[in-house]
């Protein structure tokens, strides 16, 4: 056998987008996430915890969640997104997400402000979890009645 040093294999990751200087960040909320949001001129590349979004949420309905503000602009290959999500479920971090990117693009061009408000891609949904209340199974759910 000879021995032949092979060159080490190429990570099939793809790299990781970098932030440049001219940037625009924004926080958005949803249910129980936050996301903190990267907006800067590229090539249309969404990256979500260091991942892409393909690989971050599986159904393309939370990807569809997330470029809803972009399509809107008609941005989708003009900017890149870099975004860190945390707490909540996956619907609920693309809901995060979606209003971050709404929020970013409003600094980044204020002139977006009335297409972004008709979208209602602005306003932060108040919609949240409903807490337990004593002597229920659940917020609204009783225990089980027993006649006997």
């Amino acid at each position: 056998m000879s021995a032949q040093t092979t060159a080490p294999e190429t990570s099939k990751r793809p790299a990781l987008l970098r932030a440049p200087a001219e940037r625009e960040t924004a926080t958005g909320r949803r249910k129980e996430a936050s996301a903190r949001v990267l907006l800067f001129r590229g090539t249309g590349a969404i990256q979500v915890n260091k991942r892409e979004i393909t690989r971050y949420f599986g159904r393309p309905t939370l990807q569809m969640i997330v470029r809803q503000p972009l399509e809107a602009m008609q941005l989708n290959d003009k900017v890149d997104v870099i975004a860190n999500v945390h707490g909540g479920g996956l619907a609920g971090q693309a809901g995060a997400i979606r209003h971050a990117i709404s929020r970013a693009l409003l600094t980044f061009d204020p002139t977006l402000k009335p297409l972004l408000r008709k979208g209602d891609y602005l306003m932060r949904d108040p919609r949240m979890k409903e807490r337990k209340k004593y002597g229920r199974k659940g917020a609204r759910r009783r225990f089980q009645f027993s006649k006997r």
